[in-house]
């Protein structure tokens, strides 16, 4: 597997990573399953492990934890916070009191005392960014992060953060993970350039379009009763994505291979992306996606793909994807009735 240099911080990781959304009550409820895939990653050369406080509300940190025992100098271990974690107003976000309890509880279930990359999960719109990057800076400075990241910030808030780091001797943001993949190029557009402006590591989540590059789900069929299809029914059942992928299939075979591989070879393509996250559920699904860690793509691929679905372009919007307030809600975008005339 190869390596790559993490951004400006000097870490090397591999250019697949493993990410463990699927581990615990959410996914694979076996953590012996689970702990096996961790390991048969690592033993095919995979050093970067991503996880989350809210992965399996907190399961998938403990597998981690455990299936690490003994391995834990062998792997750059990222983990994430800001996502609620229980009841009660204060068990979420980027607030500086949340931040301190969150970590706390990430390093006890991770069985480490540092945490190689902390990440912001979600943009925390009620919070100053400011207040978020000083609680991160003094973990840095506590030894207890090694470096700090954010996950589906937009491009004008990574800006923002790294303004604010430089203004206020704050430690930056050395990495982002957005969403990327063939359906979803958006980042090209504005995302990508901005890290690359500031020198930051990219590792992507959903290289897979959440299933729909596996070829599983198709126009006309009827699609499976599974945890995916209640997860994100919109994604999964779009017809410009589902028409994609039809044009996509003959892609793979005349480039002789499975559409799993032309998905995470495009992804891993692009010179701006550190790394691509892989989310396994089984050990048979991990097998075929490190089967196609060699794989890569010719131009003439790549411009095939580029007629299917334009650079910088989204066919739709993920069910999970970050959107920003000014979306979400309509006052936002409403002047009061009574001030709405022009004249």
């Amino acid at each position: 597997m190869r390596t790559r240099r993490l951004g400006a911080t000097g870490i090397e990781v591999s250019a697949y990573c493993l990410g463990t959304m699927m581990f615990g009550r959410n996914g694979n409820r076996d953590p012996d399953e689970c702990a096996r895939m961790v390991h048969r990653a690592l033993d095919a050369g995979v050093n970067f492990v991503d996880t989350a406080d809210v992965y399996g509300y907190s399961e998938a940190e403990e597998i981690v934890g455990a299936a690490l025992e003994g391995r834990r100098d062998e792997v750059v271990l990222a983990t994430k916070f800001s996502g609620p974690m229980g009841e009660g107003p204060n068990r979420s976000g980027g607030s500086r009191r949340w931040i301190m309890r969150a970590v706390e509880d990430s390093l006890r279930r991770l069985r480490t005392d540092y945490i190689d990359l902390y990440q912001i999960h979600h943009p925390d719109p009620d919070t100053d960014i400011e207040e978020t990057l000083s609680a991160l800076t003094d973990l840095v400075r506590a030894g207890k992060v090694r470096a700090i990241g954010s996950s589906n910030l937009p491009a004008e808030r990574i800006v923002e953060a790294q303004w604010v780091s430089e203004r206020r001797s704050l430690h930056r943001l050395r990495t982002e993970q957005p969403t990327y993949s063939i359906l979803n190029r958006g980042i090209e557009r504005d995302v990508l350039p901005v890290c690359r402006r500031y020198g930051m590591g990219v590792l992507v989540w959903g290289p897979l379009s959440m299933g729909l590059l596996t070829g599983r789900y198709r126009r006309g069929a009827a699609p499976p009763d599974n945890a995916r299809m209640r997860w994100v029914p919109r994604h999964l059942t779009d017809e410009a994505k589902l028409e994609a992928v039809d044009r996509l299939l003959p892609v793979a075979e005349d480039a002789g291979m499975p559409l799993t591989h032309l998905a995470m070879a495009f992804a891993t393509t692009h010179p701006d992306v550190t790394s691509a996250i892989i989310g396994p559920r089984t050990e048979e699904q991990l097998a075929d996606l490190l089967a196609g860690a060699t794989r890569t793509l010719d131009d003439e691929v790549l411009d095939r793909i580029d007629e299917i679905v334009p650079p910088g372009t989204d066919l739709g919007p993920l069910d999970v994807s970050y959107t920003p307030p000014a979306i979400t809600t309509p006052m936002a975008r409403r002047r009061p009735p009574n001030s709405r005339a022009a004249a």
